[in-house]
């Protein structure tokens, strides 16, 4: 099964793995998961580093090549995926998210967060 990570997982798989859940490194770790990242967790790790967030204090570079690295595949952005943010509930304002969100939902893949509000959304989301 195809896992899409949401950007706090990418971050702690690659820098803190002490971070995640035992339910996170058991879905990460699944040899039956084949799991992605999106370039949209990239940006935002490049913007919110660039705003010095504490939390984002690493560049977009290094965990593109961590991810890279650990044979991630990455999930583009389609045309698709950003129209269906416009279908999306207005639970969570993070536009990061909520194109996170739409990109499961729209290729039918399960995303793994660790954020309660992503986890309200109807679909594909499982809260590890």
């Amino acid at each position: 099964m195809k896992v899409l990570l949401d950007t706090h997982l990418l971050l702690w798989t690659v820098l803190r793995s002490h971070r995640l859940s035992a339910a996170a490194r058991g879905a990460i770790g699944d040899p039956s998961n084949q799991p992605l990242f999106s370039p949209v967790s990239l940006w935002e790790i490049a913007i919110k580093r660039a705003n010095e967030r504490p939390d984002f204090d690493v560049e977009a570079r290094v965990i593109w090549r961590g991810l890279v690295d650990r044979g991630y595949e990455e999930l583009p952005v389609t045309t698709e995926h950003a129209v269906a943010v416009g279908a999306l509930p207005a639970i969570h304002k993070d536009p990061f998210d909520r194109l996170l969100i739409a990109q499961a939902t729209a290729a039918d893949i399960t995303l793994l967060t660790a954020d309660r509000n992503i986890a309200r959304y109807p679909g594909p989301i499982r809260l590890v």
